[in-house]
């Protein structure tokens, strides 16, 4: 038998000094009546003594840090499978990204379609990370919906200088953060950036494993970048627009991933999520070790609860006289 919380047994040795507090101790009764008395006495009282009382007490104390102590048997180790599917998402946070082509711009639309992602991939553990010139995380692998929600609902970069789209960057912390899979999933939700070559990005996602499924949000008439001054303009003063780059496509197609163009339909992102789930079916069982233990915090539990309510049940009744 082992403890899981083995380090609460120490609590056990403040009971010693009340144990030897109750051995020494005698009551008023003892002091002031001959001890054959006070015998019969308690024979027609019926009830336990004080001292009597207070070691089952202290018994049920003892056995209720015994039961927060978890005791266990372990019985081994035994080898179970996992049926998660990773799946990476990052965001594209540079200035494009706030075009108000796309109501109310692309990045907010893009934190709604991920919420719907969300509901339709129940099964996946799912991380974010957000890139511009660079790329940082922000949650990593998780089941927990809530947080995740609460993470990218909570993301704000109107008011920060984030030029440039990395996607390398991307897929390069994709990379390093789900390296003990073979085959990686990254979803991006981006405009595409304004690269016309992304043969770099194609030839790292194939040297490493990593589908990339794109959800592309922007139009291609393009649209303008509200800041706190007004309308962002160039160096020579003119308003920038900028448009949606479906160059894109070719580093989702050609990395064995997917591209999808944004719609306002609520269900669009279902038909990549269920490409996801198509192409990572066969590799999402995982082979995990887990402890197989017996609980047997009950046992003790329950003799203390028994204990208590002996020693309470027990006290002396008022009676007329």
């Amino acid at each position: 038998m082992e403890f899981e919380q083995s380090q609460l047994l120490w609590l056990l040795l403040l009971l010693i000094p009340l144990g030897m507090m109750i051995q020494k101790g005698r009551s008023s009764l003892e002091q002031h009546f001959n001890p054959t008395l006070l015998k019969q006495m308690r024979q027609r009282q019926q009830t336990l003594s004080k001292r009597t009382r207070a070691i089952l007490l202290l018994g049920a104390i003892a056995l209720g840090i015994v039961a927060l102590a978890r005791p266990i048997i372990n019985n081994g180790e035994i080898k179970v499978q996992s049926s998660d599917i990773d799946v990476m998402v990052g965001f594209d946070i540079s200035n494009s990204m706030f075009a108000e082509d796309i109501y109310p711009n692309r990045f907010d639309f893009a934190k709604r379609k991920f919420d719907d992602f969300l509901e339709v991939m129940p099964q996946a553990r799912v991380g974010v990370i957000g890139f511009s010139s660079r790329a940082f995380l922000v949650s990593p692998l998780t089941k927990d919906r809530a947080s995740l929600k609460f993470l990218v609902n909570n993301m704000q970069f109107d008011n920060m200088s984030l030029k440039g789209t990395d996607m390398l960057s991307a897929l390069e912390v994709t990379d390093h953060l789900i390296k003990e899979n073979k085959k990686k999933a990254l979803l991006l939700f981006t405009d595409g950036g304004d690269k016309s070559d992304y043969s770099q990005e194609i030839n790292y996602a194939k040297e490493h494993g990593i589908s990339v499924f794109v959800y592309a949000i922007g139009t291609t008439k393009g649209g303008v970048i509200k800041t706190p001054q007004g309308v962002l303009k160039d160096a020579k003063g003119d308003i920038v627009v900028v448009k949606l780059n479906e160059k894109i496509k070719e580093l989702a197609l050609k990395s064995n991933g997917a591209y999808l163009k944004y719609s306002m339909q609520k269900n669009d992102i279902k038909a990549l999520a269920e490409n996801i789930k198509a192409k990572f079916k066969s590799t999402e069982k995982k082979e995990q070790t887990i402890k197989d233990t017996q609980e047997l915090f009950i046992y003790p539990l329950m003799l203390a609860i028994l204990l208590f309510m002996i020693s309470f049940s027990s006290l002396p009744r008022r009676r007329g006289v």
